[in-house]
């Protein structure tokens, strides 16, 4: 079985304060995006195998995925640590970049062990939100309000076709030092744009990586129109009406400290007819 996992980008991203789990209370607009990771899931004798295309990445239970398999073979009532199953992940998705590759990584994972070990969508659906907040989001894709930590989820309408230009700089950023820096600045009272489409977050990260800021002009002024951080960063997004244009922005921005991609939106029902090709 072979299973895709699809990006996403933040429309918007407001943080309206820390909650006492520790995490933060969000208001956000989830998009998906046709950029994404592929899972080849296999029948196989003996202990759960994971394997991965970036040596980066763990593949023991700090990988999202093996922790989706461990939380469905638990919820399918089966002991021990799982077995029978292999994965390979072959990534895509730029690791911290704000763009939800593990949490996409493990939804899929979700998906395709359910069907293996037999497992009901309901249940998938409340195992979600205990393995990663975004977890829950990419179980639905398309254009997604996300309240809460993000994981309580209102579809909205599907978002007007755009293609988008994904700037990747050469630093990552992970989610915990972006919320980290946010809180401190909002200690300092560091004032925040108003603007209905705005990430919080992307103010505090632009202080300590000017880059992003620079980014985000660039795509204006290439005639975006939205141009934003994704998430926690480092990723930076331009929406454009057209292919040709967010080629010709992507040509433009590419450096030899940055990359960059060109993807397009995706709606709900094309992320599950796609989602198993």
């Amino acid at each position: 079985m072979r299973v895709r996992a699809f990006a996403k980008i933040n429309l918007s991203l407001r943080v309206l304060g820390r909650r006492t789990d520790g995490y933060h209370e969000l208001r956000t607009v989830f998009q998906a995006i046709a950029l994404h990771d592929t899972l080849t899931v296999r029948r196989v004798k003996g202990s759960f195998h994971l394997t991965c295309s970036d040596p980066r990445l763990p593949v023991d239970l700090r990988n999202l995925v093996a922790r989706a398999a461990d939380a469905v073979w638990k919820a399918s009532g089966r002991r021990g640590d799982p077995e029978g199953v292999s994965i390979d992940l072959v990534k895509r998705i730029p690791i911290e970049a704000g763009l939800g590759g593990g949490s996409s990584d493990a939804a899929a994972a979700l998906r395709a062990l359910a069907t293996i070990w037999r497992v009901d969508t309901a249940r998938i659906r409340s195992i979600a939100p205990t393995i990663g907040a975004d977890v829950a989001y990419f179980l639905e894709g398309g254009t997604v309000l996300g309240l809460d930590r993000g994981d309580v989820l209102f579809p909205l309408a599907d978002h007007a076709k755009a293609w988008v230009t994904l700037v990747i700089p050469a630093f990552g950023v992970s989610t915990a030092q972006a919320y980290g820096w946010f809180d401190q600045d909002r200690r300092r009272k560091r004032g925040r744009t108003p603007h209905p489409f705005f990430n919080d977050l992307q103010q505090s990260v632009a202080a300590r990586h000017p880059e992003i800021g620079r980014i985000v002009t660039a795509l204006r002024r290439a005639g975006a129109s939205l141009a934003a951080m994704s998430g926690s960063g480092s990723a930076v997004f331009g929406l454009f009406p057209s292919q040709a244009q967010a080629t010709t922005a992507a040509e433009a921005l590419a450096t030899a400290h940055r990359r960059t991609i060109v993807t397009r939106t995706l709606t709900r029902a094309e992320c599950r007819r796609l989602a198993a090709k």
